[in-house]
């Protein structure tokens, strides 16, 4: 639900993890696919810019533990897709959905 008071928070603590090859964070890279709020629980799910990143399990328990930061929630889950491929016309798209 995007009307959730906790969903900007979320996003908010997402914008605090930097992909160090840009030196962005993911949510300005247009990494962060989806945040879906439900009661205390929150689940994202984010790419890479490349499929086989190296730093992408680094990036995703970042995003995991930002998100688990946020008051409010008790349980995070963070996943990677890479369908459809991030582009870089998302840079500065923000959240896709």
């Amino acid at each position: 639900m995007t009307g959730d008071p906790l969903r900007q928070p979320v996003i908010d603590a997402l914008s605090g993890i930097i992909d160090p090859e840009t030196g962005h964070d993911l949510v300005a890279m247009g990494l962060i696919r989806s945040v879906e709020i439900e009661g205390a629980r929150a689940r994202v799910t984010m790419t890479t810019t490349i499929r086989g990143c190296p730093m992408a399990e680094m990036l995703r328990l970042g995003a995991e533990a930002a998100v688990a930061s946020v008051p409010g929630i008790t349980d995070a889950e963070v996943t990677l897709e890479w369908e459809p491929p991030w582009t870089p016309d998302r840079i500065g798209g923000g959240v896709w959905a």
